[in-house]
This record gives C-alpha cells, structure tokens and sequence, in this order.
C-alpha cells in the first residue's frame, strides 16, 4: 500500500511552521557570508583561500544531496519519510556552526584555514541532512498548482527576514564599543546564531503533519544488506529527471540566476568599502548592512506579493521572465548609482535588482513541486520529491561552489589585495564591471532557457486528474 496523501489547501498554521524552517535554512547561509568577510578583512586569507573555503565544502554538499535524497524518499518510519532528519540536521548544522566561528588570529593563517575548511565541509553535511527533506516536505503539502505558489511566497516571506537581520552583523562586529576585533564579535555571535536557528530548523520537524511509512510497501528497505543497490535509485533518479525537459530547464535557470548572483554577491562588501569609502570600513558605516536590509525589504514587501498574483494571473513561466527582466534593469543601475559623493543613491536599484532573486525561489520552488507530480505519472511509485528537491538543490550548490571559486578568482584577476588600503584603480573597475555585467549575463541566458517551459497550469491540471484516475485504480 502507499501512505502518499494528497490536499488541496493547507492551513495558514502549517505554512508559517514550514517556514519557520526556511527561515533557519537562510539565515545560517546569510550569516556565513558575513562571517566569510572576516578571513579576509581582519584574518588575513587571500581571495584564493577564500575562494577555496567556499567552493569545497558546497562541492562536497552538492554531491552528498543526492544521496540524502533517495534516503529520505524511502525511509519507513512511524514519524514519516522526513522529519526525523530535519530534527537531527537541525543539531548538526547549530553546533557545528558555532564551533567554525571560535578562531583566533594568533594560531595563524594555515591552522585557521584548515579549521574553517573542516568545519565548513562537517556544517554542509547537516545542512544535507536537513535542507533535502525539509524541501521536500514543502513539495509534498500540496497537489494545487497555485496553493503550492502560496507555501512557497509564506515560506519566502517569512525565510527573507534573515536577509533583513543578517546584514545588521556588519555592524555588531566591526563596531569597536562592542567587540575588540571582528574576530572576537564572530566567536560570540556565532554561538547565539546558532542556537536561535536550531530551534527555528526543529519547528517543521515538531510540528509539520506526515503519516507513518511503515505499510508502505513502495518505499525500499534501508538496510546496510542493500544499500549499495540504492546507488542504482540514486542513478535512475538522476536519469528520470534528466528525462524530464521542464525539470532541466528549471534546474539551469535556477543554477544560471542564482550562480551569477552569488559570484558578485560575495563582494559587494569590498565594492562598497573600496570604492565609495577609499578602503575605510569604519567610513562604510552601515552602508554595506544597507545594501542587504533594504534589498530583503524590498524582497519581502514588494516582490514576493507582487510574484505571488502575477503567477495566479498570467502563469509561473511568464511572471519568470517579467521578474528576471526587471532584476536586470537593477544590476544596470548599480553601476550607475554606486556613487562616491552620494553613497544612498545605490539604495533606488535595489527594489529592482530584488525582482532577480527573489522572485526566483517563490516560483522556482512551486514549479518543481509540478515537475513531482509528472514524474509521478510518468515513472510511477514512490514519489521522489526528496530525489527531485535534492537535484534541484544540488544545481544550486553546484552553482553556489563555482560562484564562491569564482569570486575568489575575480578577485584575483582584477588584482584585489585587501591588505592595501587603497586599491588599484583597474581593481575597483573591474570588480564593479562584474558586478553589472556577470550577473545580466546569466540571467540572460537564463530567461531563453525559460522561454519555451512547457509545464503551464492546463498541463500541470492534466496531470493532477491523471493521477487521481492512476491511484484509484492501484
């Protein structure tokens, strides 16, 4: 027999506590990338070891995604396929986060890379651990087209304040009446991060509904006697959803978009610092935690409302592209509005550039939550919203560790030395150039992709009916 259940709506109290988990699942990413400053800033890692630190250990989790997957798919348990996972990745992800962030500057630049690389690889496999079947979760809450739209844009909402408050980090640890060194700041606030973002990653595990999976009997036992058969799942899932031509396409944008921004991302803190303020960080004030705070705004109030109708109007596919097009119009405006002699003016691109990014997951989410149902109907029992979610997920890691090699080799091509106070003028150029130019590229490339997804409300509506004539008969 098989447990899958199936609902239309999903109660307001269920979507908040989901995403209370997607507020852990950005905020631990968010502070890290505020943290990752410091190795450069005040510990003294080139951009190369910097580039290094956050290409590995995303390798390593877009490789271990996969793999959680296909487990989380097929667990039999009476707590269901998931939570059990989220609940012990959540453990995982707060104390090793805080024990990444305990470096002292005296144990020197070999100790204190290899320490951050090793914890860095230890919080990427409970983020794996956590993220694959949290998601997957999410995917499974609805079989509504536009419901799904709905759990994703509360999740988004709720997920977008870390992006609000994790910016204001710039200013605790650089602000000397609080903390000495940046370093000192990070040791500390790591360990309040990490225990706030624990109890918020254990809210879904507690309190999202599943069904026991004990009876069923399409999920494949995880015994040591045969997992290294489920390997062949993991393939086959793998060739499943590279069958799927919606699927691929939604894996590409999202790699392309999110990839692009992330690789500039990474230094908006040095644009910012090094061009606007001639290097002094203590000028930069809270500038750079404006950057962040206000584009999450942005995200929260005004794109993710907006994304939401527009798709119930005009279609997932179409508000894709009319969200990516007017994150564009933003990356051109900064290379105007980065401005010296009136360092706010920067502040009027960002409700566009906010359209890119975030409008992104609010669809992207949903859509691949469709893509579930027609591998359902197309390659039958059990449902793989584990295996699909962690394919999905690995294309953004991927794209997360070659945008953080990435940046580290920018920065480097561009001749960035961050223990000058003043940069070279090419330096500054150049980054600024690829932070206009890199990302309109990839989300260039990314709406072609798009332009001829197949996967519209008629069709995913066929597939819903399909499906609940195929289950009747089972």
């Amino acid at each position: 027999m098989s447990t899958q259940q199936t609902t239309n709506k999903v109660s307001m109290g269920q979507k908040i506590a989901w995403g209370f988990g997607m507020l852990a699942n950005q905020m631990f990413p968010a502070a890290l990338g505020i943290f990752m400053v410091i190795l450069v800033q005040n510990l003294g890692f080139s951009p190369w070891l910097w580039g290094l630190i956050f290409f590995i250990p995303r390798f390593f989790d877009a490789i271990t995604d996969p793999i959680m997957g296909f487990l989380s798919d097929n667990t039999k348990s009476k707590w269901g396929r998931r939570r059990q996972y989220v609940f012990i990745g959540a453990i995982i992800m707060g104390l090793v986060f805080m024990a990444m962030w305990q470096l002292y500057a005296e144990n020197g630049l070999e100790y204190n890379f290899w320490w951050v690389l090793s914890f860095s690889i230890l919080f990427y496999l409970g983020l794996t651990i956590f993220s694959v079947p949290y998601v997957a979760m999410g995917y499974e809450m609805s079989d509504d087209f536009h419901e799904r739209t709905q759990i994703m844009a509360v999740a988004q909402w709720i997920g977008q304040w870390a992006w609000v408050i994790a910016p204001w980090f710039w200013v605790i640890l650089y602000k000397p009446e609080w903390f000495p060194s940046a370093e000192e700041g990070a040791r500390e606030l790591s360990i309040y991060i990490g225990l706030f973002c624990t109890f918020l990653a254990m809210v879904p595990a507690l309190f999202i509904k599943s069904q026991s999976t004990l009876n069923d009997d399409n999920l494949k036992p995880l015994t040591l006697g045969n997992f290294a058969g489920s390997f062949d799942g993991i393939i086959q899932g793998f060739k499943d959803a590279a069958r799927s031509k919606p699927f691929r396409k939604l894996c590409w944008a999202t790699f392309l978009v999110f990839g692009s921004f992330q690789t500039i991302a990474a230094f908006t803190f040095f644009v910012i610092v090094y061009y606007m303020f001639a290097g002094d960080a203590g000028a930069a004030g809270i500038f750079p935690t404006l950057h962040g705070c206000v584009g999450a705004l942005a995200t929260t109030f005004i794109v993710i409302p907006i994304v939401t109708r527009l798709s119930k109007k005009i279609g997932k596919k179409r508000t894709f592209i009319i969200s990516q097009s007017i994150g564009i119009v933003g990356y051109i405006l900064f290379w105007f509005l980065f401005d010296p002699n009136q360092p706010y003016l920067f502040l009027i691109a960002l409700p566009f550039h906010s359209f890119g990014i975030g409008g992104i997951f609010t669809l992207m989410m949903s859509m691949t939550a469709d893509v579930c149902d027609l591998d359902e109907l197309e390659n039958g029992l059990p449902r793989k919203e584990g295996t699909l979610g962690a394919i999905y997920w690995w294309m953004v890691k991927l794209g997360q560790a070659v945008s953080g090699l990435l940046s580290g080799l920018i920065m480097t091509f561009v001749g960035f030395d961050a223990n000058l106070a003043v940069q070279p003028e090419g330096a500054i150029t150049g980054l600024r150039l690829f932070y206009s130019g890199f990302p309109i590229l990839g989300t260039l490339i990314a709406i072609l992709i798009m332009k001829n997804y197949s996967l519209s409300e008629e069709r995913a509506n066929q597939i819903k009916k399909a499906l609940e004539i195929k289950r009747a008969a089972q």
